[in-house]
């Protein structure tokens, strides 16, 4: 099967630089979702068709299982899969199985509607079996501004454009969501004999509906379980609106799972989590990246963790930030206003307040006072701290990398350590306190007051 991609609309009431389909959605470009989608599906080719934003969009999401063909001017859709029959029906790229335009069909999606499920779209290629035209449609209450399916008899006859129909089809309340199955063959050749003598001036995909009448192919239906899988972004509007139905969705599975979500409003999950048993979050975390929670992980209110490895009977915040390469054995604490990157934290250990802890090695049983901060980065190169078992870390300690504190050692508070520290020693590094006889502190000079 091949899939081709819609993806070259300029998105005017985005009101932004960046190309509409690579605007994020769950940390994921639009675009992104839907060619995830299309490897989902087994795809044996799947062409992107491209042109706002040129090679932006292509070098964002560039694959080797992907085709690209650009569309120079944009003249509608029938238009824009017409660049994409030559990849169609050429060999797949490198490592793909080889893609006869005679022998399979061809689905269309689009590069702004990023919730189709896959369950959906296999219901469609099912209907279209190898010799139908099966197009995605749904009922609405609202059809304005979509294309509205003509029926006669019950059989789909064509598909009326809302600038091109008339009352009666403008009362229709089945429209086309633009998704489609159809014969490869059969698509390479209609699309070259579209016409757009039309109110746009376009050469609509919709047309062919007609052709495969004319030649009295069958023209079948399938239907979303959900409106929202069809739903496009035009707008930052309809961006929020799609992000929090697929949060919403997220949660949802996470507490299907048994995850415990003390507001599912209050989650945002971009990318992949993944959680063991009895697992708890709190309000306002964020998840980014391939996020591991192990069970009876509790992770406590406005955290942000990315790529982070959470292991079992931890807890994590509030206001806590996990950052890429941080990995955290069973029982560890985490606490308000700290952040690790890039460090191991191994079983029992504390971190509980208002530390940076950077490419650092801990061991267990580590107790981190407040304060503490691994002094990483020299301005030019990242360089690793090591604390071995059973450390004690008092407040205000700056560790300047590369060091190791040795296993059962205790810094005192207010130590910079710039050497390593010996195990099951004090160690101390601080000015001499010194108190000055008769000194006062300054008073504040009153200034005149202003007269009337």
């Amino acid at each position: 099967m091949n899939v081709v991609i819609l993806a070259a609309g300029q998105g005017k009431r985005m009101h932004s630089d960046l190309p509409k389909v690579l605007h994020p959605l769950a940390g994921k470009a639009l675009l992104g979702h839907v060619i995830d989608t299309a490897r989902e599906l087994g795809a044996g080719n799947i062409c992107v068709v491209y042109g706002h934003g040129g090679e932006r969009v292509r070098a964002a999401l560039d694959a080797p299982d992907l085709n690209w063909a650009r569309q120079e001017p944009q003249l509608g859709t029938g238009h824009a899969v017409l660049q994409a029959m030559p990849a169609t029906a050429a060999s797949a790229p490198t490592g793909s199985s080889t893609v006869s335009s005679t022998a399979c069909s061809t689905l269309v999606l689009y590069g702004d509607v990023p919730l189709t499920r896959t369950g959906t779209l296999k219901r469609l290629i099912a209907a279209a079996g190898s010799d139908k035209l099966a197009l995605l449609t749904a009922h609405v209450d609202n059809p304005q501004g979509y294309g509205r399916i003509v029926r006669s008899e019950g059989l789909v006859t064509r598909i009326v454009e809302e600038k091109d129909a008339d009352d009666a089809e403008k009362s229709i309340r089945e429209i086309n969501t633009g998704i489609l199955v159809a014969p490869t063959a059969a698509l390479a050749r209609w699309l070259p004999t579209l016409g757009n003598r039309n109110a746009q001036g376009e050469y609509y995909l919709t047309d062919i509906v007609a052709l495969a009448v004319a030649e009295g192919m069958p023209v079948v239906t399938a239907h979303p379980a959900a409106a929202w899988e069809t739903e496009g972004v035009n707008s930052k509007l309809q961006l929020a609106a799609l992000e929090r139905v697929h949060q919403r969705n997220v949660a949802d599975a996470l507490m299907e799972a048994g995850v415990t979500l003390a507001d599912p409003a209050r989650i945002d999950v971009r990318g992949e989590l993944v959680c063991g048993r009895d697992v708890s979050i709190d309000v306002n975390c964020v998840f980014e990246g391939r996020v591991v929670l192990g069970d009876g992980v509790r992770i406590k209110a406005n955290c942000v963790l990315e790529d982070a490895v959470v292991g079992a009977g931890s807890i994590v915040g509030p206001f806590a930030r996990l950052r890429p390469g941080t990995e955290l054995g069973c029982d560890v604490h985490i606490g308000n206003f700290v952040e690790v990157k890039n460090s191991s934290i191994a079983d029992h250990s504390k971190a509980n307040h208002l530390a940076y802890l950077g490419d650092a090695t801990i061991g267990s049983r580590v107790n981190v006072g407040a304060g503490t901060i691994t002094c990483n980065y020299d301005g030019a190169n990242k360089f690793r701290t090591v604390i071995e078992d059973d450390v004690f870390i008092g407040s205000d300690t700056q560790l300047v990398a590369p060091v190791t504190v040795g296993r059962g050692a205790t810094l005192g508070a207010g130590t910079t350590l710039t050497r390593d520290a010996p195990p099951d020693q004090l160690t101390v590094s601080r000015a001499k306190q010194v108190a000055v006889p008769g000194w006062k502190r300054p008073v504040k000079t009153q200034k005149p007051q202003k007269k009337d």
